[in-house]
């Protein structure tokens, strides 16, 4: 029997023109299940619960993802040690390294799929430690990555682009691939670096992709990409731009994106896209000339998948996750209702304003927007400390059968 051909690596897919569709987000929707813990947002289901993140990779993989990224965000050794978190003491980085880079591997086999290493913001630079000291907490994660020889590697979730040079620094000394994406909108980092001087600065330092993800949904997103590409363009620089945006409308929020919402994070699913916004959002990307698309928070697997089918005719064929689907509701054509039947078109859902069904909410919100240097404490103040305390005694215990 001839050995199986290797799989064409990240950069040899770019180069021939391939549209790289990224996966959905996985802290958003594995907290939903009952796997991650708000606020820490930190991987160690990857570990704890390795069925429920395998499941997951597998859902986004039939949607049309050809990208695995491991479970890795916020895993590195400071972050799962930061804010009494107990996971480092159970847990050690490593383990969970290894075992999210294990799991997207098997996920990836079972398809035309690459497997890429991500490592994101660390405490120890928002504590402002030395340069070297952030470089080491990446390369820690970077070795790992190296042992199980991933594909390529992402530094993605960067407010300021400084950190994200120093991610990308690190990861060049694997020799492999390197994307990097901040999370931020037009205004910039949050040093005030333009998005156009942002993708400069890391494609002058080794990405060979860049781009944004999370903190804005997918229509503010293109606008700061398009900056980004100006920016490149205007320098003589070249890089392929990756975007992979929330899944949540943000026209209200300021610098810092959707963390400002006082829906954050428990209340936003008013403000999710639908499929329809998604294949808007994947032609506008591709027009643009993005061959990187994908999702962060929000992104469920169904909204990859209308990625993958707004764009088939480009990519020559549809998800196995189309076979339940049909392009624009075909599969409505089956319904007993005939009202419902003549919705299985593209026109009704291009031209549909879906309504929320909230008659009493606003359409946007006021953002909180503190800034960047306030501590917790006002936040405290505005708590019910007693019913606070009275919550954290039965969560601890848990047992919530008296409510």
């Amino acid at each position: 029997m001839a050995p199986a051909a290797a799989k064409k690596g990240l950069l040899e897919r770019l180069d021939a023109g391939e549209i790289i569709i990224g996966d959905g987000g996985f802290v958003f929707a594995l907290e939903k299940r009952g796997y991650v813990k708000a606020g820490p947002w930190t991987p160690e289901a990857a570990v704890e619960h390795p069925e429920a993140v395998r499941q997951l990779h597998r859902e986004f993989l039939r949607a049309g993802a050809n990208v695995m990224q491991t479970f890795t965000f916020y895993a590195s050794e400071d972050k799962l040690e930061n804010r009494g978190n107990y996971v480092a003491e159970k847990i050690s980085g490593q383990k969970v390294n290894e075992a999210a880079c294990d799991i997207a591997r098997q996920v990836a086999n079972e398809g035309d799929a690459l497997v890429a290493g991500g490592v994101s913001q660390t405490p120890s630079y928002l504590s402002c430690k030395s340069e070297s000291e952030v470089k080491a907490i990446f390369r820690k994660q970077l070795d790992i990555f190296i042992n199980k020889d991933v594909d390529f590697l992402i530094a993605e979730y960067f407010e300021h682009v400084e950190e994200a040079i120093w991610a990308v620094e690190v990861l060049k000394e694997s020799g492999k691939p390197v994307a990097a994406s901040l999370c931020i909108g037009p205004e910039g980092d949050l040093n005030g670096v333009s998005p156009g001087e942002c993708a400069v600065r890391l494609a002058k330092a080794g990405a060979d992709v860049v781009g944004v993800n999370c903190h804005f949904d997918p229509m503010i997103s293109i606008e700061t990409v398009k900056l980004m590409k100006e920016g490149l363009e205007a320098a003589n620089v070249k890089a392929y731009l990756m975007t992979q945006p929330l899944a949540y409308h943000t026209p209200d929020c300021g610098k810092q994106g959707f963390i400002d919402l006082p829906e954050f994070p428990f209340a936003l699913e008013p403000r999710v896209v639908t499929r329809w916004d998604i294949h808007r959002y994947a032609r506008d990307a591709y027009n643009l000339g993005v061959q990187y698309i994908g999702g962060c928070c929000g992104f469920e697997p169904y909204h990859i998948r209308a990625i993958a089918e707004e764009l088939a005719p480009e990519r020559g064929f549809l998800p196995e996750g189309s076979e339940k689907h049909g392009s624009w509701g075909s599969g409505l054509e089956m319904h007993t209702k005939p009202w419902v039947r003549a919705r299985a078109r593209r026109e009704y859902w291009k031209e549909l304003h879906p309504a929320s069904g909230r008659p009493y909410c606003s359409s946007m919100s006021k953002p909180d927007a503190w800034g960047v240097t306030k501590g917790d404490a006002a936040l405290m103040q505005q708590k019910d400390a007693t019913t606070e305390a009275q919550l954290n005694v039965l969560f601890a215990k848990k047992s919530l059968k008296s409510f």
